[in-house]
């Protein structure tokens, strides 16, 4: 996992390689206990 940025309390990850649970990279977004997750669809 590749932390993007930090800012106000968000902290934006990358996982750009996940065999086990997505498939596909991905961002995860964190705030205080709370989490997003947005997949990145691959370019065609």
């Amino acid at each position: 996992m590749l932390v993007i940025s930090m800012f106000y309390g968000l902290v934006i990850y990358l996982y750009y390689y996940d065999n086990k649970q997505h498939h596909l990279p991905h961002v995860h977004v964190e705030y205080q206990d709370q989490q997003a997750v947005f997949k990145l669809d691959p370019l065609k």
